[in-house]
């Protein structure tokens, strides 16, 4: 594959479990059967395109469990930012240093990008100074693995634009956040618009003991593993449209969260949905990781 005009761009050498190109996703085509997609922590997404004054919204790279091994076409600035990964650059004459996390860095022509297993959280963001200028599908270059609309999933080889720099410069160097939760996650939900389809005790049972996540688990959603959420009435419900942070619950009775690849409706009900400031929180736990939900008074929206 040739080198884009502007010489800028990020060759892809190994992908680890799984890399897709996201931005913060499709909005207002929910009427069409599409789902926003995007960033599963559009928190991250967001703060790293903010260290490189890039817009909120540019496309970058999000890393399931790390592995990611790029090389540098034209000098590049970088920031990486969700799970922390141990990071390494090494250039063109083989010196290797390490990359700070959260932080702006240089990443020269010729240099590569190594992102080993982060030891908490899931989901680590690289975002590049002018955006991956891959092109747009229905208005964004989020790729949704459950529609299969947008780019490709980035395989060795890739060869991955970067876009022109913005006209504004990095403020800062560093943003000091915290990283993922390791422990027990609590997360604050709202009751679902079919909770009444549950015994009365259910919301209940749903914050009492935490669930565990299961590695049945994707950008689609989440299978956890707890308490049983009896219902109080049977039969199944039309399809009705289903939103991010949807708590599911099929016959089983073993809920669902829904992430950023969900689908556009469902037919079973939703106990529960989760705020929206917790969606991007969720979307960091790893199979193993125990979730507990508290029942707050209303929803964030963002």
């Amino acid at each position: 594959m040739s080198v884009p005009e502007a010489g800028r761009a990020l060759l892809v050498l190994a992908t680890g479990p799984l890399t897709t190109v996201q931005d913060l996703g499709r909005r207002s085509h929910s009427h069409l059967g599409v789902g926003r997609s995007g960033a599963a922590d559009r928190g991250a997404l967001r703060l790293a395109n903010r260290l490189l004054a890039n817009p909120e919204g540019a496309a970058g790279l999000e890393i399931t469990l790390g592995g990611l091994l790029v090389r540098a076409s034209g000098d590049l600035l970088v920031a990486l930012t969700g799970a922390p990964c141990p990071a390494t650059v090494t250039d063109a004459r083989g010196r290797v240093r390490g990359v700070g996390h959260a932080s702006v860095e240089r990443l020269p022509d010729g240099a590569t990008l190594r992102l080993g297993v982060p030891p908490r959280g899931l989901r680590t963001y690289l975002a590049v100074r002018g955006g991956l200028d891959v092109p747009k599908v229905l208005g964004s270059r989020a790729t949704d693995l459950l529609s299969g609309l947008g780019p490709e999933r980035p395989a060795p080889g890739a060869l991955l634009p970067v876009g022109p720099p913005p006209v504004e410069f990095p403020a800062v160097d560093l943003a000091p956040v915290p990283e993922p939760e390791s422990g027990d996650l609590v997360l604050a939900a709202v009751p679902g618009p079919r909770h009444d389809w549950f015994r009365p005790e259910a919301l209940a049972a749903l914050c009492a003991e935490p669930y565990e996540v299961t590695p049945q688990s994707d950008r689609i959603g989440m299978r956890l593993r707890g308490p049983r959420l009896e219902r109080a009435r049977g039969g199944e419900l039309p399809s009705e449209g289903m939103v991010p942070g949807a708590l599911q619950v099929p016959p089983s009775g073993q809920p669902t969260l829904f992430l950023a690849d969900h689908p556009v409706t469902g037919g079973y009900p939703v106990i529960a949905v989760l705020r929206d400031d917790e969606i991007g929180r969720a979307a960091q736990a790893r199979p193993g990781q125990r979730i507990r939900f508290r029942l707050a008074r209303r929803a964030t929206m963002r």
